[in-house]
């Protein structure tokens, strides 16, 4: 017997603009099929992506709603026929390609965690995107070791907060920007060893400085335009750099002989388009590594602020405005 409605409340965005360009209406409650389980959602957060989706950049992929929302928490009501992982009224934080802003949603179980005993469903809400976002381009492709040094942009981010906390469990020494002295500070109190005002200051000069005139071996980037140019500088020999999003433009000039000279690897990718098998692969790794980090207490994601759903519009005015950390909204 089910017991959830046939109707949901849902949120989408009914043309490209603002904030005020999202509307909460009511759609179907999705179904699940043979490898997918039915949540009720409990929380969703909030994420650069969804902004991009609203702004028209970043339609989700073919055969996804057109609902808001990459993540998502609740308890799993209702599961296909081939699916193993999880029962009824299960506990789980899951990555989704779309439609996590709505009373309800569809996931492969492959692509979902269970929620430590110590996490609130609002923390794990915040979870999936940036902890896979992570995870995948800090540890998989950059392929972080104990003992060498990042530099973080962006340092008080979703994904800034989380790429501090992860780097530093695993033994890296952490340099993030930020863009107050006020962030810097919450940098420091995170974990990392230095953080730079990059308002006031040269981050390639400070990153020289602080590292001895060997640079970072690992760079994590969301900003684009000239700072390529400038990470490179900031690189270590054989340094690697990981673009994840191109905040200041998609182009860029560069000086091709350093990275000859440097030996540089430079990489970039997205995650909302990787099948839900490369996602899958992920998630095991989560679990496997970051898992006995989340049970032990640590490595929460950092919550900015938390919004119902009726409030998503002022969610989103929040985050295109000053924030630390993640934008969550709770769903009732």
């Amino acid at each position: 017997m089910k017991d959830y409605p046939v109707l949901m409340k849902q949120v989408i965005a009914r043309e490209a603009g603002g904030p005020e360009v999202l509307d909460v209406v009511e759609g179907k409650v999705p179904q699940p099929g043979h490898n997918e389980i039915l949540i009720k959602v409990s929380a969703a957060g909030v994420n650069r992506p969804d902004v991009m989706q609203r702004l028209g950049g970043y339609p989700p992929p073919p055969g996804a709603t057109e609902v808001l929302g990459l993540e998502v928490s609740g308890h799993v009501v209702k599961k296909g026929s081939a699916v193993s992982q999880y029962d009824l009224g299960d506990a789980v934080m899951a990555l989704v390609a779309s439609g996590g802003y709505a009373e309800y949603a569809v996931v492969d179980e492959r692509n979902a965690l269970p929620v430590p005993a110590k996490m609130s469903l609002v923390q794990a809400a915040a979870v999936p995107e940036t902890f896979f976002t992570v995870w995948t381009n800090v540890f998989q492709r950059g392929g972080l070791k104990k003992g060498e040094t990042l530099l973080i942009h962006g340092g008080t981010s979703g994904i800034g907060t989380t790429a501090i906390q992860l780097a530093k469990a695993f033994g890296a020494n952490v340099i993030a920007t930020a863009g107050s002295e006020e962030k810097c500070q919450q940098c420091i109190e995170l974990g990392a060893q230095h953080s730079i005002n990059y308002k006031a200051q040269d981050f390639v000069e400070h990153v020289k400085e602080v590292t001895g005139g060997a640079g970072a071996d690992l760079i994590l980037d969301m900003v684009g335009g000239d700072y390529l140019d400038k990470n490179m500088a900031a690189a270590a020999e054989n340094g690697r750099i990981v673009q994840i999003a191109v905040m200041k433009g998609s182009q860029s000039t560069i000086n091709v002989w350093t990275i000859l000279a440097k030996k540089l690897w430079v990489t970039g990718s997205t995650l909302r388009s990787r099948t839900v098998e490369k996602k899958e692969e992920i998630a095991k790794d989560l679990i496997e590594k970051v898992m006995p980090l989340w049970e032990s207490g640590s490595c929460f994601p950092v919550i900015d602020s938390v919004y119902p759903l009726s409030e998503v519009v002022e969610a989103h005015r929040q985050m295109d405005a000053d924030h630390v950390g993640k934008i969550v909204i709770e769903i009732k």
